[in-house]
C-alpha cells in the first residue's frame, strides 16, 4: 500500500536556526505552553480547576491540526502569540471568581455564587483558544519532520518535551508567578518566528510576535505583582488580612474560591464550636499523639495544641499554605517544638509511617482541583476511600479515633462517609450535623465503641452510596454513571473537532484530512490507547506516592522517557515483527490488572518502586516500540503523527469511562483499542520515507 502526500508549499521560514535545536525548542514550547495554559486558566477560571482534562483536551486538538498544517501554509503559524494574547486579555479581564453565602451547588458540591462569565460561555472560549495556541509550535514541530528521518524527528520531539516539562516543573518548584512562565514562552516564540535575513520580513515578524508577546507580558506582570497573592504548585493564593471584633483573621482564596482562614485557636471553636467536637467525641481526655491531614494554614494545629496534644504531626500538600501559615497565623502553631511539619500528600504519609496516634483528623483536606492528566481524580481522591480509613485505623494507638469534618453541601456525602467508617471500622461513628446553607457536619468514630462518645445515633438514609474505593475513588459521584454535564461537553468537542480537522485541509478540499489520515487509521488507535494508558499510570503511582505535583511531573516525565527508550531501540537495534511486539503490550496490560496497585502498597518504598515502574512502564514501552515502527514507514510522517495525536485527544474523552468502570477497567478499553489497532494495520509496509 502506498500514499501519496500533497505537495507542500514554500513556507517563509529563513531562519539560521539548525533543524535540530529548532525542533528541540519548538517541542520544548509546545509542552510549556500546554502545561502553562492548564496551570493558569485554572487559577483564574474556577470551572476549570474542575475540568483541567479540557485544556489538555484543546491542546491534543491544536497539535494534531499543527502537524496537518505543517508545510502547507505560505506564512509561519502567527496566530499562535496572537491568540494566546487575547486569551489573557479575556480571562484577565473577565476572570470567574466565586463568593460564599447561599445554597446553589455549583462543582463538586463548592456551594457558591459565580462571578464571571457562565460555564457555557468560558469552556468553548477555553477550549477553541487552546487548540489555536497549541497549533502554533506543533506547526513548527511539523516543519522539522518534514526536513528528517521520522525517528530522528520524534527523537528530538521527545526530548525538548522533556526539556518544556522539567522548565516548567523548576519553575512550578521556585514557586514563579506567571510573568516568568510568560517571559519564557514569549523568548521562544520570538527566537522560533522572528530570525529571517530580510529586513521586510525582520519587521512584520517582530510586530506580529513582539507586539501581542509584549501585551501579553504586561498583563501578567500586572497579575504577578498584585498585593497578597502567591503561586504555589497547585494554585493561585490569595491572601487579605482583617480585624473582626479584635480578632485577627487571614481569609485565604486559592485559585479565586474562598478556601480557608488563619485565624486564633480560642476564636475560631468560639466562632464555630464544631472544631471541638472530636476532641469531645473521641472521649474528651488530651489527645496525647495527634495527625492532621489537611493542616494548611495551621488553624486545627492550633486547636489540637489548645486541646493538650503533647505532639502534632501536621501533614500539608502545598507547600504555599504551609508557608502562609508560618508567616501569617496569630497563633505561630508551625513554631511549636510540639509540631513537626510534612510536606506531603495524606494517603502517601500513612503509608509510610510507622507512628501510633491518639487522634487523626481529616481537617477540610478539599483541594478544589484535580490531579493534572486524570479528568477526574482530585487531590484528595484516595484520602476517603474503604481502603484509606482502613489504613487510618491501622495507624490508631488502642483508645484512638479518626475524625474528619468540612461543609459537604449534601446530606448524601455525610452518610457515604459515615458508612464507610462503619463498614472499616465494624460500628456506627458519632455524626453531628450542625446545619446551615453549607452543610456542616463532623464524623468521628473510635477503634472501638467505647472509645467515642456519641450525642445521638446515626442512621444512614435509605439511598447511602456504597463507600468509594481505590478502584473507583469517585467520593463526590453519587452513582456508577457519567454526568450529563461531561456527556454533553464530550459530545461538543468531539463535534467541534470533526468540523476544525476538515476546515484544515479545507484548502486540498473538504476532508482531504481526513483522506490524508486514512491510511493511519492504526496510528490513531495507538494513539487513543496510549493516552489511556499514560491516565492509568498517573492514577497508579498517585495511590502508590501521593498526588503531590513533584509525583505528578515525575510520572509524565517517565511515560516520555519510556516513549524515548522505545523509539532508541527501534532505531538501533532490530526489533520483533509488529504481532510479537502486540503480544508483549497485550501481556503488559494483562499484568497491570492482575496485580493491582493496592497490593503493592504493604511493600517497603523502593521495592514498590521498582514494581509500580515495571507495571506501568512496560505497557508503554511495547506500545511506542509498535509506535515506532509504524511510523519509521509511514509516506506523509505530518499526517501519520497529526492522527496519532487527534486520537490521544479522543482517549482523553475516554477517560471519563473510568467514572464507570473504574482506573483498572481503563485498561480493557485500553485493550481494545490496541486490539483494533491490530487489526486495521496495513498488510503491506510502505516504502520507508
Amino acid at each position: 500500500m502506498t500514499t501519496t502526500e500533497a505537495p507542500a508549499r514554500r513556507t517563509t521560514w529563513e531562519t539560521p536556526i539548525p533543524v535540530v535545536p529548532r525542533l528541540v525548542l519548538a517541542s520544548g514550547l509546545m509542552l510549556f505552553v500546554e502545561l502553562a495554559l492548564i496551570r493558569w486558566t485554572g487559577s483564574n477560571v474556577v470551572h476549570l480547576s474542575y475540568f483541567s482534562n479540557f485544556v489538555l483536551l484543546g491542546s491534543f486538538l491544536g497539535i494534531g491540526l499543527g502537524f496537518l498544517r505543517a508545510g502547507r501554509s505560505r506564512f509561519l503559524p502567527f496566530y499562535s502569540p496572537i491568540a494566546l494574547a487575547i486569551l489573557v486579555l479575556l480571562v484577565s479581564a473577565y476572570p470567574v471568581t466565586v463568593d460564599r453565602g447561599t445554597d446553589e451547588s455549583v462543582i463538586y458540591f463548592t456551594s457558591l455564587v459565580i462571578d464571571g462569565p457562565p460555564t457555557w460561555v468560558v469552556l468553548p472560549i477555553v477550549f477553541a483558544a487552546a487548540a489555536i495556541i497549541t497549533a502554533g509550535p506543533a506547526e513548527l514541530v511539523g516543519l522539522c519532520f518534514t526536513e528528517l528521518p521520522r525517528l530522528t524527528a520524534y527523537r528530538f520531539d521527545l526530548i525538548g518535551s522533556l526539556i518544556g516539562i522539567g522548565a516548567f516543573t523548576g519553575l512550578s518548584f521556585l514557586g514563579a508567578p506567571p510573568v516568568w512562565w510568560g517571559l519564557v514562552v514569549a523568548t521562544a516564540f520570538v527566537v522560533l518566528l522572528v530570525p529571517a535575513p530580510r529586513p521586510v520580513l525582520v519587521v512584520a515578524a517582530a510586530v506580529l510576535v513582539g507586539a501581542p508577546s509584549v501585551l501579553m507580558m504586561i498583563v501578567l506582570a500586572t497579575e504577578s505583582a498584585t498585593p497578597g497573592t502567591t503561586w504555589s504548585p497547585y494554585y493561585k493564593i490569595q491572601t487579605d488580612t482583617r480585624t473582626v471584633d479584635g480578632v485577627p483573621i487571614v481569609d485565604i482564596a486559592a485559585n479565586g474560591v474562598p478556601h480557608q482562614q488563619a485565624i486564633p485557636a480560642e476564636d475560631r471553636v468560639q466562632f464555630e464550636p464544631q472544631y471541638a467536637l472530636p476532641y469531645e467525641r473521641s472521649g474528651g481526655g488530651p489527645p496525647g499523639n495527634v495527625l492532621v491531614i489537611g493542616a494548611g494554614s495551621g488553624t486545627d494545629v492550633a486547636i489540637a495544641l489548645r486541646n493538650g496534644a503533647e505532639h502534632v504531626d501536621a501533614v500539608e500538600i502545598d507547600p504555599g499554605l504551609l508557608a502562609i501559615g508560618r508567616a501569617q497565623h496569630p497563633d505561630r502553631p508551625y513554631d511549636d517544638p510540639r509540631v513537626d511539619v510534612h510536606i506531603d500528600d495524606g494517603r502517601a504519609f500513612l503509608s509510610r509511617t510507622d507512628e501510633r496516634y491518639d487522634l487523626i483528623l481529616f481537617a477540610l483536606p478539599d483541594s478544589l482541583t484535580l490531579v493534572q492528566g486524570a479528568s477526574s481524580l482530585r487531590l484528595e481522591s484516595y484520602l476517603f476511600t474503604e481502603q484509606a480509613f482502613a489504613s487510618a485505623r491501622e495507624h490508631l494507638a488502642p483508645g484512638g479515633a479518626l475524625a474528619m469534618y468540612n461543609y459537604y453541601r449534601e446530606n448524601w456525602l455525610v452518610d457515604r462517609l459515615a458508612s464507610t467508617a462503619q463498614e472499616t471500622f465494624g460500628h456506627a461513628p458519632c455524626v453531628d450535623l450542625i446545619g446551615g446553607t453549607l452543610g456542616q457536619a463532623v464524623v468521628t468514630v473510635g477503634l472501638d465503641p467505647a472509645d467515642q462518645a456519641c450525642a445521638s445515633a446515626w442512621t444512614p438514609a435509605s439511598d447511602t452510596p456504597a463507600p468509594a474505593t481505590d478502584q473507583r475513588p469517585f467520593l463526590y459521584l453519587f452513582g456508577a454513571t457519567i454526568p450529563a454535564l461531561y456527556l454533553v461537553t464530550i459530545g461538543l468537542i468531539l463535534a467541534v473537532s470533526v468540523v476544525a480537522v476538515a476546515l484544515v485541509g479545507s484548502g486540498a478540499g473538504v476532508g482531504a484530512s481526513y483522506r490524508r489520515m486514512r491510511p493511519y487509521a492504526d496510528l490513531f488507535l495507538l494513539g487513543a490507547g496510549f493516552l489511556l494508558l499514560q491516565t492509568k499510570s498517573i492514577a497508579g503511582f498517585a495511590l502508590l506516592f501521593g498526588t503531590t505535583w513533584v509525583v505528578n511531573a515525575i510520572v509524565f516525565a517517565g511515560v516520555l522517557i519510556a516513549v524515548l527508550a522505545a523509539v532508541e531501540v527501534t532505531r538501533r537495534f532490530r526489533t520483533p515483527p509488529l504481532k510479537i511486539m502486540y503480544g508483549v503490550l497485550f501481556a503488559g496490560l494483562a499484568l497491570s490488572w492482575l496485580v493491582p496497585e493496592e497490593a503493592l502498597l504493604a511493600l517497603p518504598v523502593p521495592v514498590r518502586l521498582v514494581a509500580a515502574v515495571v507495571l506501568a512502564f512496560v505497557p508503554v514501552f511495547a506500545a511506542n516500540v509498535v509506535f515506532a515502527k509504524r511510523f519509521t514507514d509511514t509516506a506523509d510522517g505530518t499526517a501519520a503523527f497529526g492522527a496519532n495525536l487527534l486520537g490521544a485527544m479522543v482517549g482523553g474523552c475516554l477517560e471519563y469511562l473510568a467514572l464507570l468502570v473504574g482506573f483498572p477497567g481503563l485498561l480493557f478499553v485500553a485493550a481494545a483499542l490496541y486490539a483494533g489497532a491490530l487489526v486495521v494495520t496495513p498488510r503491506l509496509r510502505t516504502a520507508p520515507a
